[in-house]
C-alpha cells in the first residue's frame, strides 16, 4: 500500500518538473527589452517583445504609455515610425505605431506588432512627417539599448 502512494507521489512530482520544466522555456524564448527615457518625451514608457514564431521568424511586438501625440511635440510631425536596427546593420522601417487614448484613463498608449525575416539587435522611434520614409529623421522620440 505504501508502494503504491509513493509510486503515485513520484508521478506527480515527475508530472510537476516537466509541466515546470515547459513553462518556463516557452518563456525565455521571448525577449523583453525596455525603451530607455526619453529627452523628447520623458513620461513616455514602454518595452519591446521580440519572440520567433513556428516560422522562424522574429515577432516585434511594442507596448508605451504616457506617449504624447506626435503633433503636440516641440517640432510638430505627423507620426511615430518604429525602425530596428538589424544584425547585419541594416536600419529598416518596420511600420508606424498606432495611439489611442482610452475610455476610462487619460493615458495615451500606443502598440505596434510586427513580423520580419531579419533579427533585430535594436529599436527605436522617431517622428516624421511620412510613414514611409526610407531613412530615420532627427527627432528620436524612444530607443531601446542594443539586445
Amino acid at each position: 500500500m505504501k508502494a503504491i502512494k509513493l509510486n503515485t507521489l513520484i508521478k506527480y512530482i515527475f508530472l510537476g518538473v516537466i509541466t515546470i520544466t515547459i513553462v518556463l522555456s516557452l518563456n525565455s524564448c521571448a525577449t523583453k527589452v525596455n525603451f530607455l527615457t526619453s529627452s523628447v518625451v520623458p513620461a513616455a514608457r514602454g518595452q519591446v517583445k521580440i519572440k520567433r514564431d513556428h516560422n522562424k521568424n522574429y515577432v516585434i511586438q511594442v507596448n508605451l504609455v504616457n506617449l504624447a501625440e506626435v503633433k503636440r511635440l516641440q517640432t510638430s510631425k505627423q507620426t511615430y515610425v518604429v525602425w530596428m536596427v538589424t544584425d547585419q546593420e541594416i536600419t529598416k522601417n518596420i511600420g508606424q505605431l498606432n495611439s489611442s487614448t482610452s475610455l476610462f484613463s487619460g493615458k495615451l498608449t500606443a502598440s505596434f506588432e510586427t513580423v520580419s525575416s531579419f533579427k533585430p539587435i535594436k529599436v527605436f522611434i522617431t517622428a516624421e512627417d511620412n510613414s514611409n520614409t526610407q531613412y530615420p529623421g532627427d527627432q528620436l522620440v524612444l530607443t531601446t539599448d542594443r539586445f
